[in-house]
C-alpha cells in the first residue's frame, strides 16, 4: 500500500506541468461527451426547445417547468447546461432568469425547425445509445447488440431496425433529416443528368430521391424497398401527387432488380460485410443499363487509419447495430470491381458524406 500511496502521490505533484494538465482537460472533454449528448437528447425530448420557439418570448424557468410538467429544480439545471452548451440564450431580470433558444436551436433542434434534427436525435437517444451500452461485449464478440439492448433476435438487421412502425418511422424521419441537410452535396457530386432512369435501393422515406428530381429535372426516380418500408413512406412521406417518384416493393437481396440507369445506393453497404456488398454490387451491374452506373454515399475513412473521427466512430457504431463497417476508398473500388464496374471515381464533399461512382 506505501508503493502504491507513493506512486499516485508523485504523480499528482507531476500534473502540474502544462503537458499533463492539457491531456486531463482533453480526458475531460471526452467524459464530458456522454454528459453533452444527454443534455441536448433530454432537452428536445422534453420539448423545451419548441416551447421556447412556439412561445415567441423568452420565458421563466418557473414558467418552462410548469408547461412541461418537471420540477422546478430539475428544469434550473437542464436549462443552465443548455446555455453553457450555447443552445440557449438566457437574460437576468430582478425577477430571476428568463430563457430564449439560440439561432441554432431555433434551426436545428426543434421539430418545426427549417433543417431539425429532432427525430434523429431521438433516434439516437432511444435506439442508438442502448447499443452503445453494450460497446463492450460488441468489441469482444463481433456482432450487433440487438439482442441485449431490446431482447430481439438480431440475425435480420433490418428486423431488429424495423422492429415496430413507430421505430420505421423514427428511424425515416432521422435518415429525412440527413438528407435535407447533406442530399444535395451527394449528388452533385458528379454529373448524373445523363441518367434519366434511376433507382434507389433502400430509399426509405425518399428524401434523397426528392433532391435528385430537384437537382435533375429530367430524372425520375424509383425508391427500391421492403413492403413495410414502401407501406409506411406512402402513409407518411411521399405525397401521391408526386409524380416523378414511385415505389417498388422487395428485398434487394432476394427479389429481382429491374433495369435502370443509375442506381443509388445511400448509407448501404455499410449495414453489410463484403462478401454481402460484393453480392448486391454484382445483382446491380448485371441488370444496369449498358453505360450506366452505380452511385455509392457512405463516408470515408482515411487510408491511412487516421480518420475522420466521425467515420472512426460510425464504424463502431455499425459494429453494434449491423453486420457491415465504414470503408476507404480504396476498400469500396475493390468492391466495385470485384462486382465487374470497370471504372471508378471518388469525389470528397468535405461534408459528412462522399460520393463514388462505379460505371458499368
Amino acid at each position: 500500500m506505501k508503493r502504491e500511496r507513493g506512486f499516485f502521490t508523485d504523480r499528482c505533484r507531476k500534473m502540474n506541468s502544462t503537458e499533463d494538465l492539457e491531456y486531463l482537460q482533453i480526458l475531460i472533454q471526452y467524459q464530458n461527451g456522454f454528459l453533452i449528448s444527454k443534455v441536448m437528447f433530454t432537452a428536445c425530448e422534453l420539448g423545451i426547445f419548441d416551447l421556447l420557439r412556439e412561445s415567441k418570448e423568452i420565458l421563466s424557468t418557473k414558467t418552462i417547468a410548469e408547461r412541461l410538467g418537471s420540477s422546478i429544480r430539475g428544469m434550473e439545471r437542464l436549462l443552465d447546461a443548455c446555455v453553457g452548451l450555447k443552445l440557449l440564450r438566457v437574460d437576468m431580470k430582478q425577477e430571476g432568469a428568463f430563457y430564449g433558444n439560440t439561432e441554432i436551436s431555433n434551426l436545428y433542434l426543434t421539430k418545426s425547425g427549417p433543417k431539425s434534427q429532432y427525430h434523429n436525435l431521438m433516434y439516437y437517444s432511444k435506439t442508438i445509445y442502448l447499443c452503445w451500452h453494450y460497446l463492450t461485449d460488441a468489441i469482444r464478440e463481433g456482432k450487433n447488440q440487438y439482442e441485449r439492448a431490446f431482447g430481439i433476435p438480431s440475425k435480420d438487421v433490418f428486423e431488429a431496425l424495423y422492429r415496430s412502425e413507430e421505430e420505421m418511422i423514427k428511424f425515416m424521419y432521422g435518415l429525412n433529416a440527413t438528407w435535407s441537410i447533406c442530399g444535395r452535396d451527394v449528388l452533385a457530386a458528379f454529373n448524373l443528368s445523363p441518367f434519366t432512369v434511376i433507382y434507389d435501393l433502400g430509399g426509405g422515406a425518399g428524401a434523397l430521391a426528392h433532391e435528385c428530381i430537384s437537382l435533375y429535372p429530367n430524372c425520375s426516380v424509383t425508391i427500391f424497398d421492403l413492403p413495410k418500408v414502401v407501406e409506411t413512406a406512402k402513409k407518411h412521406f411521399v405525397s401521391s401527387e408526386e409524380q416523378r417518384i414511385t415505389f417498388h416493393e422487395g428485398d434487394f437481396f432476394k427479389d429481382p432488380i429491374p433495369e435502370a440507369d443509375l442506381y443509388i445506393l445511400a448509407r448501404i453497404l455499410h449495414d453489410w460485410a463484403d462478401e454481402k456488398c460484393v453480392q448486391l454490387l454484382t445483382k446491380v451491374q448485371k441488370v444496369c443499363k449498358p453505360g450506366g452506373g452505380v452511385l455509392l454515399v457512405e463516408t470515408l475513412l482515411n487510408e491511412d487509419k487516421s480518420g475522420p473521427l466521425e467515420s472512426q466512430l460510425y464504424s463502431l457504431n455499425m459494429l453494434v447495430q449491423t453486420e457491415g463497417k465504414e470503408r476507404t476508398a480504396a476498400e469500396f473500388t475493390k468492391l466495385l470491381i470485384a462486382a465487374g464496374f470497370l471504372e471508378t471515381e471518388i469525389k470528397r464533399t468535405g461534408k459528412l458524406y462522399d460520393a463514388i461512382l462505379g460505371r458499368k
